[in-house]
């Protein structure tokens, strides 16, 4: 895409403005390494077409792509100039929540999507033993209802299995629900209060759940109102 201006905003656009091309970079800046877990955060995207978005963003200097030391297949880096578009792109959230809330529709509240930044918001150090299992039970979904991490040391893994382990925490809300409560839209007091979220376990794991399960960074942004939500007899069905 060429816009044959020497306009600085025309020619970064000349670059970013492809789309997917935004949320790639999201998805490396937030540690996205290996392709297929770029892909988990892209949802739709096709692989040809994240391939070929990932070696356009290497010839442009914004991604570092390495060979997995012993092993098949590479690794994804930002290098210091997708480092610098890290304030963009966090701004171009903020912006988001001000002027682009209106947009959402209830199929964009995605499981998938919601699972994979709750796996990448625990905070192993707040948590204490050796194995904690967190259970998220999801009302409004008709397969693959049931979701857990497994947190074991520093490393927290998503199970769409039971692990087989004793469950520390079990949460039971809508996707929206504990996408809103993450998001910062709605706190967890609230939404235990209105009967949309329930959360039972280990007391010293469930009076202060956003301890070890840190909120979105958009948590304490300003925000415009959220759409209205769908009634509440629709079920929300998973994406092919």
């Amino acid at each position: 895409m060429q816009y044959h201006q020497f306009c600085p905003i025309a020619k970064a656009t000349e670059i970013l403005g492809e789309k997917w091309t935004i949320l790639i970079l999201r998805e490396v800046l937030m540690g996205g390494r290996r392709f297929n877990v770029i892909q988990r955060g892209l949802g739709d995207i096709s692989p040809a077409l994240l391939t070929a978005r990932l070696k356009s963003l290497e010839v442009d200097g914004l991604i570092l792509k390495r060979k997995i030391s012993g092993q098949r297949g590479f690794e994804y880096y930002p290098t210091a100039a997708c480092e610098e578009l890290q304030p963009v792109i966090l701004a171009l959230g903020e912006w988001g929540l001000c002027h682009a809330r209106h947009t959402i529709l209830d199929e964009d509240f995605d499981v998938d999507f919601l699972m994979l930044y709750l796996e990448r918001s625990v905070d192993p150090s707040k948590l204490v033993g050796d194995v904690t299992v967190v259970k998220f039970h999801f009302t409004d979904l008709k397969e693959q209802s049931d979701y857990w991490l497994m947190i074991e040391g520093d490393r927290v893994e998503l199970c769409l299995k039971d692990p087989g382990r004793d469950v520390d925490v079990y949460f039971s809300s809508t996707v929206r629900t504990l996408s809103d409560v993450w998001m910062g839209d709605r706190t967890y007091r609230e939404a235990i209060k209105a009967g949309d979220l329930d959360i039972q376990g280990i007391a010293a794991l469930t009076r202060n759940v956003s301890a070890w399960l840190r909120p979105s960074i958009y948590v304490d942004a300003p925000r415009a109102p959220m759409p209205p939500q769908a009634s509440s007899g629709e079920v929300i069905q998973l994406r092919p």
